[in-house]
């Protein structure tokens, strides 16, 4: 089969290489899938770079989360078929920018029939953490203020089309005018482009001077700083993640003052300790898909070919939307 392996950490366009490489087989308790649709997600662009928390030995197949079609199973397999189509988490160093990948079957799920197979593939991680934020981590409400940063990438537009489905009015910041216009398309009441305008006075404006009841933070750095400035009374942020390079350090008398509270969200380790939380949140997440509540946005579709060029886009910020690459 063709995959695109790193043998060399670096910048993406360089790292990635495509290559024939042999056929991998399902073991025990996995599925061998035919890859229908791999989608970019920022964590790809880390392990080129070898900054994600995740360090698979060299050299590694990246690709964090698929759509295919189940062509073997392992032993031990019961809730999968041939021919089943599924969505979930391939196994690194075997990722699934490739022609085939494995997956186990606890980390494998029925791919929603209301979503073709680009939509199904970006249901996974950015979906299921944006859920557990706003539905777990803290109880977002109806009626509520949610102020999404980076509200154009893989999770937080999960994170607009979520807090709409539960009732919230949505902000969300993104940095560049087409970005703007997806972020309509998602659903949010407001947008701000933080390349022309600063987030805080508008938040402020747009709440009767409350400020956001919930920050869904995937940025870090000066999005975290400016946040505390606009967070309302009994304020919940969002730790999810630090793409703009930056790890905040809180302030916790500001906390303490203003009422606020910090919370944390690393989404994969609910597969150590409550892998039925992740079942649970699939079943609901395909409900929503099914009643057309949410729909993943494709903004491109692109060929297998195009791989190291996305994930390098996706790493100089210059995407819009989600990229997803069909074998």
């Amino acid at each position: 089969m063709k995959a695109w392996r790193v043998h060399e950490l670096g910048e993406p366009r360089t790292a990635l290489q495509l290559e024939e490489v042999p056929d991998p087989t399902a073991g025990p308790g996995q599925v061998l899938v035919k890859v229908l649709a791999a989608p970019a997600n920022f964590p790809d662009v880390l392990l080129c770079w070898g900054e994600y928390q995740i360090k698979p030995p060299l050299p590694f197949t990246p690709g964090v989360e698929l759509c295919g079609e189940v062509l073997a199973v392992g032993d031990g397999v019961t809730r999968f078929a041939v021919g089943d189509r599924v969505i979930g988490n391939p196994n690194l160093p075997g990722g699934g920018f490739a022609q085939l990948a494995v997956m186990d079957e606890a980390n494998t799920f029925a791919a929603p029939s209301a979503l073709d197979d680009a939509e199904a593939s970006a249901l996974s991680i950015g979906y299921q953490t944006s859920w557990f934020a706003l539905h777990r981590r803290t109880q977002l409400k109806p009626g509520e203020t949610l102020l999404v940063h980076a509200a154009a990438g893989g999770v937080g537009s999960a994170a607009v089309q979520l807090g709409k489905a539960a009732g919230a009015k949505v902000i969300g910041v993104v940095g560049g005018a087409d970005k703007v216009e997806y972020c309509r398309r998602l659903g949010a009441d407001l947008v701000i482009d933080r390349h022309t305008d600063d987030f805080v006075p508008l938040v402020k404006e747009f709440t009767g001077g409350r400020g956001a009841d919930v920050v869904y933070d995937p940025v870090g750095g000066d999005a975290y700083a400016k946040s505390t400035k606009c967070i309302a009374f009994e304020g919940r942020i969002l730790i999810i993640g630090f793409a703009g390079g930056t790890i905040p350090t809180p302030g916790l008398n500001h906390a303490l003052i203003k009422n606020y509270s910090i919370i944390g969200l690393h989404w994969g380790l609910y597969k150590q300790y409550n892998q039925q939380a992740i079942a649970d949140c699939h079943e609901e997440l395909t409900r929503l898909a099914d009643s057309g509540a949410i729909t993943p946005l494709i903004s491109e579709r692109l060929s297998l070919a195009d791989v190291a060029d996305g994930i390098g886009r996706l790493g100089d910020g210059s995407t819009v939307g989600r990229l997803v690459f069909q074998p």
